[in-house]
């Protein structure tokens, strides 16, 4: 456990050793001498290449951390014409630079005969890594690349500027959705349909960026000598521990294993609410057609008692977002012209990353700050690894950080509800959603196994193929009559499919490996917490496999472990119904 360890400091940024203490970068000429350097210095031993190895690191910590904060105050203020062009000179005058050059270190490292020399716990992984890099690169994809970051961008700013009007009031989507939770059923039908509506205003914009990107990452792929952008995002996400066939068996098992859990609640959902008809606009309100939950009043009260939540976690858990707090790390409110969604941001230099969501009052957002939380804790467990590279792990660990943490924090929920009967439908509401998640996720990942595997599709045959795969991972209780032409856009919401393509399979491994750690944690607390410590502390110093065994938890998404794991939530959710 990590309650003895002293309490932490404000850190402070590592003393650089390769860049001066006091370098800006200002644009591509002031910071090329350092890539130079690195290309041209003599590596005549083992130390030699060590050093080279942290010099490089210590250049990608300053850029990635530049490059970080330029994407984070463009997210706060998508209006800011400054901070986007800020953002924007680094993607295009910056960026395209900086990837030949990083293609030269890697096969200087791969080429250098001292590499299989040096013995450091994570630098296998590491390598490996290097060679897939270097295996992929192509130089005529750097423009594509560029461009490509600059069209996901647009999508923030077409979402981020998205409102409606209710009550004299106007409202980002976001904020109007806790109206969703409304015991009036009729004024939760009139939200509904405005912010359907204002989505659906926006879906030829959203639907031309997207053939764009679609294109664009087709070509991508083509280049770099792959038949599909999914084979590729494969390679470049480093996925070394399971296939594309893997995702499909992970699918099947979600339908046979998952969806029908969702026919169940859904059908006494529309029992409870005593409806003839369940109807999209009836599925967030509470199921005993209670007022919506309020975890919380502000983003500052949401801020103490989420580091509360912490702290009687562990002490060290909840010093960590004290840290964050006192350093100005943490944006939670939802307004105007910020972007949607939320995140944790890491700052590779100082250590201490920010977290940015759009909060309003409702158990959603506190559990996402419970989720970033975890990715916060990912961050401070791991800023004193010796490389960088350490620093990252895959997604499929990284969300395991998170996802375990909205679990694991679950017995101190009564910090946001002194009232028992609230407290047991918080439970009882994001225990239903871990049921939800995973058909989500499959719906997801398999759209885009199919929109990449078939890049010249049209418009209307990505409506038509999203229809038929929400049919399958959907329960069949809920009643769409008159609202097909917002049902088939609701993809449009995801902000994955523009930004991080590819990114999303992650979450329904993650979210098994996280039952699993609750699972432990419920049988033995200082067992179950140590081990979910335990895994993060490897950053990426272990193939996903041994790092999810650090934790004393299977890497595995098969039809059987999903069945053991969804009774195991069935279980719990009986004991707070």
């Amino acid at each position: 456990m990590l309650h003895t360890s002293p309490v932490l400091q404000v850190p402070q940024r590592k003393p650089r050793r390769f860049l001066p203490e006091n370098f800006q970068l200002t644009n591509w000429e002031s910071i090329k001498p350092f890539f130079d350097n690195l290309n041209k210095r003599s590596i005549r031993s083992a130390a030699d290449l060590q050093r080279w190895f942290r010099d490089r690191s210590e250049l990608e910590s300053y850029l990635s951390e530049n490059f970080a904060w330029r994407y984070i105050k463009m997210t706060c203020d998508t209006a800011n014409e400054q901070l986007v062009n800020h953002l924007n000179e680094f993607i295009t005058d910056i960026q395209p630079q900086i990837a030949p050059e990083t293609n030269s270190l890697n096969e200087k490292a791969l080429n250098n005969t001292h590499l299989q020399h040096i013995q450091e716990e994570g630098f296998d992984i590491l390598v490996r890594s290097l060679k897939k890099e270097f295996e992929i690169f192509r130089e005529e994809n750097i423009p594509i690349i560029t461009e490509l970051q600059t069209e996901e961008r647009k999508y923030g700013a077409i979402a981020g500027a998205m409102t409606v009007e209710i009550d004299g009031k106007e409202l980002t989507l976001q904020q109007a959705s806790d109206y969703l939770q409304s015991t009036d059923r009729a004024k939760r039908e009139d939200i509904y349909r405005k912010i359907q509506e204002r989505r659906y205003q926006d879906k030829d914009s959203l639907d031309e960026l997207f053939n764009k990107l679609v294109g664009l990452r087709h070509q991508l792929a083509i280049n770099a000598d792959f038949a599909n952008y999914r084979d590729y995002m494969f390679a470049a996400l480093g996925r070394f521990d399971y296939t594309p066939e893997d995702c499909f068996a992970f699918h099947q098992a979600v339908a046979q294993a998952v969806v029908p859990l969702l026919n169940n609640l859904a059908t006494e959902r529309k029992q409870a609410l005593q409806l003839e008809t369940l109807r999209p606009w009836d599925v967030k309100v509470d199921i005993s057609n209670l007022p919506a939950l309020v975890p919380f009043i502000s983003g500052e009260d949401l801020m103490n008692k989420t580091i509360e939540c912490f702290k009687r976690l562990d002490p060290f858990l909840g010093e960590c977002l004290t840290i964050m707090k006192k350093m100005g790390h943490l944006d939670l409110e939802s307004r105007k012209g910020k972007a949607p969604g939320g995140y944790n941001y890491p700052l590779d230099e100082i250590g201490v990353p920010f977290i940015f969501m759009n909060a309003t009052s409702n158990l959603r957002d506190m559990v996402t700050i419970l989720h970033e939380g975890g990715h916060a804790i990912h961050s401070f467990l791991t800023r004193d690894l010796s490389l960088n590279a350490y620093k990252h792990p895959p997604s499929e660990v990284a969300e395991l950080a998170s996802m375990s943490m909205e679990l694991i924090s679950m017995d101190h929920w009564n910090l946001f509800f002194d009232n028992e009967n609230d407290l047991r439908r918080a439970k009882r509401q994001h225990l239903e959603q871990i049921i939800e998640t995973l058909p989500w996720v499959a719906t997801i990942d398999k759209f885009q196994h199919w929109i990449y595997e078939h890049p010249q599709h049209t418009v209307e045959e990505r409506r038509t193929e999203w229809a038929q795969i929400y049919e399958q991972f959907s329960d069949t209780i809920t009643d769409w009559s008159g609202l097909e032409k917002y049902k088939q856009y609701i993809w449009q919401k995801q902000l994955h499919l523009y930004e991080v393509p590819f990114y999303y399979i992650e979450y329904g491994i993650a979210q098994l490996g996280a039952v699993a750690v609750w699972k432990n944690f419920k049988e033995n607390p200082e067992k179950g917490l140590q081990g979910y410590l335990n895994a993060l502390k490897l950053g990426y110093t272990k193939p996903i496999r041994q790092i999810y065994e650090a934790a004393y938890i299977p890497f595995d998404f098969s039809k059987e472990y999903i069945t053991t794991l969804m009774n195991f939530v069935k279980a719990e959710l009986e004991k707070v119904k």
